[in-house]
């Protein structure tokens, strides 16, 4: 008797029948792990496709080709398409979540849809009796069309088609202030302020611009015979309107009352905060700050986007050996993590990715910020407010008789800080927090100039990671560049690669970009503060010592970190000028 044979009679003591059967016999699963699994799945309510994928029994390419021989239907690789989001939008979300299956593409009256198991004929009923169309299955990756799943349905929900049109009259837009508690009172507030509908209207449009282009801050500024709005996109300010100079005051008295400030006050700065819904599952902070200037008050507002902590790490540019030491740190149970570099570049997002890798049942975080950047459900968050006693140390102080697992600082700004929070690193606590400095090697050298004794810096801190972001080449026009090899020697590039033809990237400008660039990535230097490195701090050595023994011991630069960016082709050498120096 033959192995198949042998196999197929143990198949069928076990009652396997189905892509279950079909996976046992190519042997990618073992019969009784399959028989687990199935038991595992039905349980928990899962696919059983799901379930072996996520516990790792089976690779999801594998069964998906499995699958798409047993059962004659086509295979198709997700990588290689982009939904319409208008086919998408046929079946509701509520069956799309439920089976995980996703529409591709309509043919008169005919549905095609990617599915990772093609026997769920449950699923693909439901999908034919909730659209009225006939059913194609496509076999799919399982964990490819979980992503694809997701990116699609928050595209769906955030793609605001109804704002293509100038006669969008914004009724269904929520524009509260940031304090939930006091929301109730914003409609009468604006009401009695400025009931203005075309400033309403024009701020409007401006903030949701704003937020489609994917701008991280809002610039309106009064001159004397002129008045102009820019955004930060990617980094660089771009003017985008021109409004008359006479609507100044009103626009900012508009902006003042949707941030819940006092309008009457334009002798000194506010600060204030907008939520605005866009959307039944997205909602966008904006942090509001205001600055009286010679000619009227300058207001800034930042775009706080809570998704962009939800990104996940693999997004944040880090290089495989820098997100290893930042994700062995994060599994330690105490020690401090200290995140520096200058303002907008990119220290919250790194902060709340780790706390949101950290976010479990489990685990009790707290974050004390001035103010409160992202809001995330699980983390107990304080917003700063020294106008009424609570600080720092006043919060840090809390958090310790709370048992707490996590904390976060926003940022540390004097010895009094400083210390609670190494004292908590010290005593089985983990603390993230960030500081302005310009490099790793820096940050340690300033906490001595803070005060802090080298002793409890050198027991207490276990990484610093400094960044910047820089704008990402766009790949629809990117052009390759011609350097001289001298040049590209200079800049550090090694002699070998450049022999071999190394080949940068330059940008060039289209309609799916700005200037040649879209979206940006971060240049990370990632340092591990080792034994070596603390008797150094200990010793009273420079910055100097601190960097070459962090060279020694293999720590990448922000300029290392920026050329090699450069070599793969993500960034510019010109953007990683601007944005580190040798």
């Amino acid at each position: 008797m033959n192995d198949f044979a042998i196999s197929t009679q143990t198949i069928s003591r076990s009652g396997l029948q189905g892509l279950p059967q079909r996976l046992v016999i190519d042997g990618l699963v073992a019969d009784s792990a399959m028989v687990d699994a199935i038991a595992a799945a039905k349980e928990r309510r899962v696919g059983v496709v799901s379930y072996l994928v996520e516990h790792n029994m089976a690779d999801a390419r594998e069964i998906a080709i499995a699958a798409s021989q047993e059962f004659g239907a086509p295979l198709l690789d997700l990588d290689s398409i982009k939904p319409d989001l208008d086919t998408v939008r046929i079946v509701s979300e509520k069956i799309l979540r439920k089976h995980r299956v996703l529409p591709l593409v309509k043919r008169g009256k005919k549905l095609f849809i990617a599915i990772s198991d093609p026997t769920n004929l449950h699923a693909l009923d439901e999908v034919k009796f909730a659209t009225g169309f006939s059913i194609e299955a496509v076999v799919v990756e399982e964990d490819k069309l979980n992503k694809l799943l997701a990116v699609s349905l928050e595209q769906v929900d955030t793609s605001m088609p109804e704002l293509a049109g100038d006669d969008f009259e914004m009724d269904g837009l929520e524009v509260t202030s940031g304090d939930d508690e006091d929301a109730a009172r914003d409609s009468d507030r604006s009401s009695d302020a400025v009931d203005d509908a075309p400033i309403v209207r024009f701020i409007n449009k401006v903030m949701l611009d704003a937020i489609k282009k994917g701008a991280s801050d809002i610039h309106f500024e009064p001159y004397e015979r002129s008045y102009r709005i820019r955004l930060r996109l990617d980094g660089i300010l771009k003017e985008v309107a021109n409004p008359p100079v006479q609507l100044a005051i009103k626009m900012a008295a508009r902006l003042k009352v949707m941030s819940r400030m006092d309008i009457a006050e334009r002798r000194v700065p506010q600060d204030g905060r907008i939520k605005m819904k866009i959307s039944k599952n997205r909602a966008i902070d904006f942090r509001v700050s205001t600055c009286p200037t010679l000619f009227g008050e300058k207001i800034v507002m930042r775009i706080l986007d809570p998704s962009s902590a939800m990104l996940g790490i693999d997004a944040l540019g880090y290089e495989a050996f820098q997100k290893k030491l930042y994700m062995d740190c994060l599994a330690r149970p105490h020690g401090m993590i200290l995140v520096t570099g200058p303002t907008g570049s990119g220290k919250t997002v790194s902060l709340y990715t780790g706390l949101n890798i950290l976010n479990t049942e489990d685990t009790n975080i707290s974050t004390a910020e001035d103010p409160v950047e992202i809001m995330l459900p699980g983390i107990n968050q304080v917003n700063i407010n020294p106008k009424v006693g609570l600080t720092f140390p006043g919060a840090l102080r809390a958090f310790l008789r709370q048992d707490p697992d996590v904390i976060m600082v926003g940022e540390i700004r004097d010895l009094e800080t400083a210390e609670i929070a190494i004292k908590a690193a010290q005593t089985g606590h983990l603390v993230l927090s960030t500081l302005h400095t310009n490099d790793a090697p820096k940050t340690l050298t300033r906490l001595v100039d803070m005060g802090v004794k080298p002793y409890a810096i050198a027991t207490s801190v276990s990484l610093i990671i400094a960044q910047r972001l820089a704008r990402r080449l766009c790949n629809s026009c990117k052009a390759p560049a011609k350097i001289p090899a001298e040049a590209l020697k200079k800049e550090g590039f090694g002699d070998e690669e450049i022999a071999n033809g190394l080949q940068i990237f330059q940008p060039v400008g289209c309609s799916n970009c700005t200037d040649g660039y879209k979206g940006r990535t971060g240049l990370y230097e990632v340092m591990p503060v080792s034994d070596e490195i603390g008797r150094i701090i200990m010793a009273g050595g420079s910055v100097l010592d601190i960097k070459q023994q962090a060279t020694l011991e293999g720590v990448w630069g922000l300029r290392q970190a920026g050329i090699n960016k450069v070599r793969l082709g993500i960034t510019s050498l010109d953007e990683v000028n601007r944005v580190t120096v040798d």
